[in-house]
């Protein structure tokens, strides 16, 4: 079988004649992996974009200067170009004579979500912060939007779809550039062919996983597997180690517990049983947190944390479910950490497990999970919706995030909310952009009560305020709200009626010793602390989580101290 080439992708810029030789330029450092195509008027443009579309060359990014022949303003053209190439990240360029005129209509628009981003033309060499928001925008399309040019991961399919469809998940939240494979394709062939199963004669277990970055081919592979052998396990580590800091979870709280815990001295060791970055790191964009003008990815945030974090030395085991703590029967003596590789012995314990999406509970649609149905964003599944009628269930900011990526693939998104309308639930920025987005549309009061298909998801049936109604579906995301991971703590650590854990005076007064609460974020169980959404009491949100894991590592310096 003869690979086909592949087509290089595009850079489409449109801007006023005088601009062309600069901005042509300028974009000239790209051009070994990129077509730059250049216009210098709308009806260019427009032509462009169609060739490219004829072509099926994907386009990255447009660039679209604010003062442009055959239209009002660029943004009018950007909107157009944008709804036949909804993938493509937008730039509105402008000049220094124009920025004063544009800049609100700019902000506004970008505030609306019609742009990704305003930049001035450089007016000299070496713009770097030109180039590094060019790039940031590449960067993001080609994790998102393109096939990888380079295999970390090789997944040979056959058998479960759905365990295929949670590998990916996972690889794509750890930043690992992956491929899917049918058996009987040229690589599936050769990698099969080199299992020892296979070389016996006997019949290979499917899912397989074919791992360069630790050299080693995984038969029956399932998520948990596979993070295992990229990361690791604590079955690796001396049992008799008393580690000063275990951190159990690995979203913004622990990530941030373990960069401030291991820079700061403490021997610290992170376990996740799913892909670090948690919750947030499936979030397709999160545009509010603080020092991300541009926004940034969840898994690109994720992925900075954990490099940040073994810079100091922590340790980071994926794939590894806590499944116990025996706490300390006094101060001074350690805590027990059970987990699926092992028991761990620390002498201050963080958990930062968050919460996790409730089920629908649908039996036909769970049986789909990972075959057209999904819980959370599932951002490896969103170019697969591409032509898609595509539904997302929430009316948080996750949900709201991930109708906006989904929107980029998908012919429509709906979604599905149960309050009347948004506001309550989600953010403003987020409204504004869903807002500006033709391919949503939302849907108030309304609940998915059925649905089903043959192999994948085919229809679906909702309730709302007119009835009840039977719709076509390719794609269900559900992102319906959150139950707290702590069912496997130990009844001394306690927790609300919900599951939530108690920390510092959200303590109830009776659990206080000599009439004073534990530490801010001490659990009921001296040298156990809690953080993020798994608290009682948290805002949900990654900025708030992030602060509170940093915190407990001063809060777990003080426990510490003689």
């Amino acid at each position: 079988m003869t690979t086909p080439a592949r087509v290089r992708p595009a850079i489409v810029l449109v801007v006023a004649g005088e601009h062309i030789p600069v901005v042509d330029s300028e974009f000239a450092r790209y051009a070994r992996d990129y077509d730059i195509l250049c216009a210098d008027d709308a009806e260019g443009g427009r032509e462009l974009v169609r060739q490219a579309i004829a072509d099926e060359q994907p386009v990255a990014l447009l660039g679209v200067g604010w003062t442009l022949p055959g239209v009002e303003v660029g943004l009018d053209l950007l909107d157009e170009l944008h709804t036949l190439l909804p993938a493509a990240r937008r730039i509105c360029l402008t000049t220094r004579g124009d920025y004063n005129l544009s800049l609100a209509r700019l902000r506004e628009a970008l505030g609306r979500g019609r742009i990704d981003t305003y930049l001035l033309i450089p007016q000299g060499p070496r713009d770097e912060e030109f180039h590094t928001a060019v790039t940031e925008y590449l960067s993001d399309w080609g994790w998102t939007a393109s096939t990888p040019e380079v295999e970390g991961v090789q997944i040979i399919e056959g058998g479960s779809r759905a365990e295929v469809a949670r590998i990916r998940d996972f690889l794509d939240r750890m930043g690992l550039p992956h491929r899917v494979y049918p058996p009987d394709s040229e690589v599936g062939r050769r990698v099969l062919s080199e299992l020892p199963s296979v070389q016996s004669g006997a019949s290979p277990a499917f899912p397989v996983v074919a791992s360069g970055i630790v050299n080693q081919v995984i038969e029956g592979a399932t998520a948990r597997m596979v993070a295992r052998a990229v990361y690791g396990s604590p079955q690796t580590m001396d049992q008799d180690d008393l580690i000063d800091l275990v951190v159990i979870g690995s979203g913004p709280a622990g990530l941030a517990a373990a960069v401030y815990g291991a820079s700061e001295g403490l021997d610290t060791v992170v376990i996740e049983s799913d892909a670090v970055g948690g919750q947030a790191g499936t979030s397709s964009m999160i545009r509010n947190y603080l020092g991300f003008p541009r926004g940034i990815s969840g898994m690109r945030l994720a992925q900075r944390a954990r490099f940040q974090a073994t810079r100091f030395g922590a340790r980071i085991y994926a794939g590894v479910a806590a499944e116990g703590i025996v706490p300390a029967a006094r101060r001074g003596e350690p805590h027990v950490v059970r987990t699926e590789g092992g028991e761990l012995q620390a002498r201050a314990v963080l958990v930062a497990t968050g919460v996790t999406y409730r089920r629908l509970g649908i039996e036909p649609l769970e049986e789909l999970v990972g075959l057209g149905v999904y819980y959370g964003a599932a951002t490896s599944a969103a170019r697969e919706m591409e032509g898609r009628d595509v539904f997302v269930v929430g009316g948080g900011n996750s949900a709201g995030q991930a109708a906006v990526y989904l929107a980029r693939y998908a012919a429509s998104v709906t979604l599905c909310v149960r309050r009347p309308d948004l506001r309550a639930t989600m953010s403003d920025y987020l409204i504004r952009e869903i807002d500006a987005t033709p391919r949503i549309s939302v849907r108030p009061s309304t609940r998915v009560v059925g649905g089903g298909g043959g192999s994948a998801l085919e229809w679906l049936e909702l309730s709302g305020p007119d009835g009840t109604e039977r719709v076509d579906a390719g794609g269900l995301f559900l992102l319906l709200g959150a139950d707290p991971c702590g069912d496997w703590l130990p009844e001394e650590v306690v927790r609300d009626e919900r599951g939530f854990v108690y920390t510092g005076r959200e303590v109830p007064m009776d659990h206080w010793s000599d009439g004073r609460p534990p530490a801010a974020l001490e659990t009921t169980v001296p040298g156990i602390f809690a953080a993020g959404d798994l608290r009682a009491g948290s805002m949900k949100r990654v900025a708030s989580a992030s602060g509170e894991g940093a915190a407990t590592v001063a809060l777990v310096h003080a426990y510490l101290a003689p």
